[in-house]
């Protein structure tokens, strides 16, 4: 429920509008009580009888997704804030090197070349949807909009780096780049929830597609095993170490990552964070370090996960439809063929649909989502997340600028 600011006709949510002052929740420690008692209800209710039931239908991950961003509508929480910022730029990185220690690399490896062709299919669809998209609606929309489907096909491949890049080279106004902004959260973000609700069902819709998933069983197989040989009750020691491995090497990837995109400028310094990240999580997971994972490691990466989940959730808002519907209608269709292309594909490899999920999120997500996707259907797999979106982030620019050749072919520009 909104109430209209009469002033400026702009939509205010109803605790807003009922409470002002108190909401939304504006001071950071109260943004993150919130999303911690969000999730932990969740949790709690997980752990009942009527609650497994719920959450073996609609995966656990999904409502720790949505019912933020139903918070965020409902102006309890803001759709902006400096905590999401920090939970993305050090919570994610520290999440990641600890569900990395004990990364199998051997049966990563082995999980052979289906996953590069579903980021391949996935990049496909984007540069052929955005055409058709703007064919479908442009009686609706802007005539400047193949310029901002420039820039957000740098986005939807890549990442933020390649749609500023795009933005510049196919002249995007500010203002339609703002409303492109607009639809990246929007599309995205509801079909991240959507991926995510596959991977609670990813048994059902493996066997109903027959694909082929001994790779991917048998290294959670591996991995649970090793998990249950080094499993031990954590000392205070190792939760400090396991909490401060995280962290230190959080900042120094963000430092470094900093000072190489000052000096290697075609890779972003969020990039160089993530390449740095991994690779030190893969060079640990080669060490005695990896026996952490025994102490509980991957389950305090798990917290910092969720965490980034809800605050994802929490900085979209289901009122954003509104400021733009005609060109969100366009990123749903635009989104819509890129769906059809991964699944297709998909079904002639009979790959299984962890590679169809994270083929997708590793172009519309980047590297900030693609390994919390994956992780949705093994924490160790997040990796594999994390390296797609890399080559994703390759890819953006060169496939942007086709994308480009094809949206003004349609506009007539």
């Amino acid at each position: 429920m909104h109430f209209l600011l009469a002033e400026t006709n702009t939509p205010v949510p109803w605790f807003a509008a009922k409470y002002p002052g108190t909401f939304p929740v504006s001071d950071p420690v109260g943004i993150l009580a919130v999303l911690l008692a969000v999730l932990a209800i969740l949790f709690w209710i997980g752990d009942r009888t009527l609650g497994r039931r719920l959450f073996n239908i609609v995966p656990k991950l999904v409502f720790c997704y949505f019912v933020p961003t139903t918070l965020t509508t409902l102006g309890i929480l803001p759709e902006a804030s400096p905590l999401y910022s920090w939970i993305k730029v050090y919570l994610l990185p520290a999440s990641l090197l600890l569900l990395v220690l004990a990364l199998d690399v051997p049966g990563i490896i082995r999980l052979g070349p289906k996953a590069i062709i579903m980021l391949l299919a996935g990049t496909a669809g984007v540069v052929i949807g955005a055409p058709i998209a703007l064919l479908i609606t442009r009686s609706f929309v802007p005539p400047d909009t193949w310029q901002g489907m420039t820039a957000l096909s740098g986005s939807w491949i890549g990442g933020g780096a390649n749609m500023v890049a795009l933005q510049q080279i196919s002249g995007c106004s500010d203002n339609m780049f703002s409303l492109m902004v607009v639809v990246d959260v929007f599309v995205a973000n509801i079909w991240m929830g959507v991926l995510l609700y596959a991977a609670g069902q990813h048994k059902r819709i493996d066997k109903w597609t027959g694909a082929d998933t001994s790779a991917i069983d048998e290294l959670q197989r591996r991995i649970e095993s090793y998990e249950a040989k080094v499993t031990r009750v954590p000392t205070l020691s190792d939760l400090i170490i396991i909490v401060a491995l995280g962290f230190v090497f959080s900042y120094l990837c963000y430092v470094l990552g900093n000072q190489l995109a000052a000096s290697v400028g075609f890779i972003s310094a969020v990039t160089w964070k993530f390449i740095l990240i991994t690779t030190i999580g893969i060079v640990l997971s080669f060490t005695p370090v990896r026996n952490l994972e025994g102490a509980g490691a991957s389950k305090i990466g798990s917290v910092m996960l969720y965490l980034l989940v809800a605050s994802i959730g929490a900085h979209a808002s289901f009122t954003e439809i509104v400021k733009a519907p005609g060109l969100v209608l366009m990123g749903f269709i635009w989104m819509a063929v890129h769906v059809i292309v991964l699944l297709t594909v998909g079904k002639l490899i009979k790959a299984p649909i962890f590679f169809v999920a994270v083929g997708s999120q590793a172009n519309i997500g980047g590297a900030a989502s693609a390994p919390v996707v994956a992780s949705a259907f093994h924490p160790t797999l997040a990796p594999v997340g994390v390296l797609l979106a890399v080559a994703g982030y390759v890819l953006g620019t060169y496939a942007g600028l086709l994308c480009m050749f094809l949206l003004k072919l349609v506009a007539g520009a």
